[in-house]
């Protein structure tokens, strides 16, 4: 495969990049990747990572930043109380200074963590073959809160059917 180019080598840089599940490749030569500034070590410099590589921290400020707008100014006085971090400082680095940070920092990243992971608390995974008793754990805690927002939306009769369900899991709980 020649490259896209100059035409004239061959392309050993293939990138390919993923947005709104639009794929696009990019098949260069070592001569015009340099042109075009991107590193080898990573192969990110075409995605906006200059040529120090990839860091945690830029990844990070990259779910922070939408639509090219910065909630940094919104937090820029929040600081650590115990190690003097501030959330843009963490934002940069993508490290905490300290336990306490976790605290601190706790309604900015909640947002983000579930934006990344879909929830705000460790789900993890077990195996179907050893999991019977936490899998029915999880699905009563998941149909609880199900519950609470059927109660919520006074949607009675639904409510009721989903705690019929609560009630038949926990007696098969108790009986494995």
């Amino acid at each position: 495969m020649m490259c896209e180019e100059c035409q004239m080598k061959p392309a050993t840089v293939h990138i390919t990049k993923i947005i709104n599940n639009e794929k696009t490749q990019m098949h260069l030569c070592e001569e015009c990747a340099k042109q075009k500034h991107i590193s080898f070590s990573t192969g990110l410099g075409a995605f906006g990572f200059d040529d120090a590589g990839f860091s945690v921290g830029k990844l990070l400020s990259s779910f922070f930043e939408p639509a090219g707008q910065s909630p940094m100014s919104l937090t820029d006085k929040l600081q650590c109380s115990r190690c003097g971090l501030t959330f843009q400082g963490f934002s940069k680095t993508g490290r905490f200074g300290c336990s306490q940070c976790y605290n601190t920092f706790k309604g900015q990243m909640n947002p983000l963590l579930r934006r990344i992971h879909g929830k705000t608390y460790h789900v993890g995974k077990v195996p179907k073959r050893t999991g019977g008793q936490l899998r029915i754990k999880h699905e009563i805690n998941r149909l609880k809160g199900e519950l609470q927002e059927a109660i919520n939306a006074e949607e009675y009769e639904r409510a009721a059917v989903i705690r019929d369900k609560i009630k038949q899991l926990g007696k098969n709980k108790n009986t494995k």
